[in-house]
């Protein structure tokens, strides 16, 4: 059976400035050519959806017009929520858009459902996994208050082993999640998902199963040859300049086993980051290739100059995001205080700010009042994205 992998294509999301809606119309398209001319037997397309819980119309009906264009292909597509989406908003109807072969898993009670699609060797059974925040599933899974995004992932995946369990010999699995996963490389545009002060789960937590279809994280990315993230189709920071935008078609075969080739995505304009003093990137001759990215000029002059955008956008007109970073002596205040922010968690800063109050840091329990209180305005955060 040949799969599409596709995840985290935040409809309604813009770069910067720059509207995306038309770029994403384009990828749309692109995926459905693919699908018609690779000879794609499913698409599963692994959360984030929407870019937010109540996106705006014009995402909403592109939404709809990919709906309608993967089921006129006649191609079953299944789709989980992530954590940018709404769960409830993104699964209403989905009974009846399944008749239409689009299966949306947006429940965390049906982990344990397949969709359960065949080809000419057999059953292969599909599980979507939908983001667990893990203060709003506990009680589903039955996990202790305070735990962590592991344990709630690993009892999710104890369901789908215990329904492959009770299938036929030979049926094949592919799971779909929304999560960090150990050994995934972030970027500057998710949303933070740590509960406990940790946010990874191990890959290990999906043994037995044929072929893990991740998002969340937006780099393409291959954990081991049965765990794969697709990465977002588009760019959506800076931080994903060196990205190759793609998407996953898997093959897999009688046996189980996988093979996967990255198939490109349509970017309407390369990124670029640039670094320097004002006066020294509007004459680099090595920075043309950039003029015509979208670009993040950071500017190293000790005093900033004056008009710098207006300055960088006559020789790189896509000039989105400026950054000022003064060259400092190695004692400067400013360059201490940011190097010990460098890096750190809410979890550390806070600590470390308990420290430099009262002269001594929190003791363990202090720590675990500091990481509850964390949580929590992480479980509201959560909680607020649902109800809206």
């Amino acid at each position: 059976m040949r799969l599409l992998h596709t995840s985290d294509w935040h409809l309604g999301r813009a770069f910067h400035r720059v509207n995306m809606l038309g770029a994403q119309a384009e990828f749309i398209g692109h995926l459905v050519t693919t699908v018609r001319e690779r000879g794609v037997d499913a698409v599963v397309v692994s959360g984030d959806v929407y870019d937010r819980a109540v996106p705006p119309l014009a995402a909403v009906e592109l939404f709809d017009d990919a709906l309608h264009r993967l089921a006129d292909l006649g191609v079953p597509t299944v789709m989980i929520s992530g954590n940018h989406d709404s769960a409830r908003r993104l699964g209403v109807g989905a009974g009846l858009i399944d008749r239409a072969g689009i299966h949306l898993r947006t429940d965390p009670s049906a982990c344990g459902t397949p969709v359960v699609l065949s080809d000419a060797h057999g059953d292969v059974a599909f599980y979507g996994l939908p983001y667990l925040e893990p203060a709003l599933v506990k009680d589903e899974f039955g996990v202790d208050r305070g735990a962590g995004h592991e344990a709630v992932l690993a009892a999710a995946m104890d369901r789908v082993r215990a329904d492959l369990g009770r299938r036929a010999p030979g049926t094949r699995s592919v799971v779909l999640a929304h999560a960090f996963v150990t050994g995934g490389e972030a970027s500057d545009s998710e949303r933070d998902i740590t509960v406990g002060g940790v946010a990874a789960v191990p890959a290990g937590v999906f043994d037995g199963v044929d072929y893990a279809a991740l998002g969340h994280l937006h780099g393409c990315q291959t954990i081991t040859g049965r765990v794969r993230y697709s990465g977002s189709p588009l760019p959506y920071s800076f931080s994903e300049a060196e990205h190759r935008k793609t998407m996953w078609l898997v093959d897999l075969d009688a046996d189980g086993s996988v093979t996967a080739e990255r198939v490109d995505c349509p970017v309407p304009r390369a990124l670029a980051r640039i670094r320097g003093h004002l006066e020294d990137l509007l004459v680099d001759p090595d920075l043309g290739r950039h003029e015509e990215a979208w670009v993040e000029a950071t500017l190293t002059d000790p005093v900033r100059p004056a008009d710098p955008m207006a300055r960088l956008s006559e020789r790189f007109p896509h000039t989105l995001s400026l950054v000022f970073d003064p060259e400092r002596a190695a004692d400067d205040p400013a360059v201490s205080y940011a190097r010990r922010l460098a890096g750190r968690t809410d979890q550390q800063i806070a600590e470390d700010f308990v420290a430099h109050v009262r002269g001594a840091g929190p003791d363990e329990r202090e720590q675990v009042v500091l990481r509850d209180a964390f949580d929590a305005a992480r479980a509201d955060d959560a909680v607020r994205e649902v109800a809206r």
